[in-house]
């Protein structure tokens, strides 16, 4: 399993690195303005990328948010909508071994609709929790979100709150809840990944 870097997803630097070189010799040819732009698009890829340490609750008997944004609908799934603002970093909502990974390609309609589960480019990832549960975790390209980033292999062992992946550029994550577990927060709500309880055994 790659590790991640501290502060910044390690798939980030690309794009702050070209953004940052792009304003330097923006400067040193003497345009300003394309220097400011170039520089301000590397202050936006800092923030997209940021990968901020969580603390991950130690409570048994309880699942985590996997990414950061706000909840849709409460059903047997819980939906994260991630904006540009979000940290797109996922993480784990228990601690289990990944039994099954699978990437589905498809299309990038708004991850809000209904039919983005279905027919938007997605991964999924089935979860086998110490409990013995599973759980389902599916990350969703969304209308501007052009690659799901996978860090993990089947047959990794995963902590609560540890980092498997991201969506770059607004998304969705969604979390199938195993039978015996109900949510624990209400639509709307904001959560943060790694960090918020979403739901708890019963």
């Amino acid at each position: 399993m790659r590790p991640a870097s501290c502060g910044i997803t390690p798939e980030g630097w690309p794009t702050i690195g070209i953004t940052a070189l792009t304003a330097l010799v923006f400067a040193c040819l003497g345009w300003p303005v394309p220097a400011v732009l170039a520089l301000a698009l590397c202050w936006f890829a800092f923030h997209f990328f940021r990968d901020p340490e969580r603390v991950v609750p130690t409570a048994p008997g309880l699942a985590v948010s996997p990414a950061d944004g706000l909840t849709g609908d409460e059903r047997t799934c819980i939906s994260i909508f991630m904006n540009v603002f979000s940290v797109h970093v996922n993480r784990s909502p228990v601690t289990g071994v990944v039994e099954q990974i699978r990437y589905w390609p498809g299309k990038f309609v708004n991850a809000a609709y209904d039919k983005a589960a279905t027919d938007n480019e997605r991964c999924g990832y089935l979860l086998r929790g110490e409990d013995g549960a599973a759980w389902t975790m599916v990350q969703i390209a969304g209308l501007i979100a052009r690659r799901i980033v996978c860090r993990v292999s089947e047959g990794d062992a995963l902590e609560r709150g540890q980092r498997y992946g991201m969506i770059r550029f607004g998304s969705r994550v969604d979390l199938y809840l195993p039978e015996g577990y109900v949510p624990s927060v209400n639509i709307g709500e904001q959560v943060f990944a790694g960090q918020s309880t979403l739901a708890t055994r019963n």
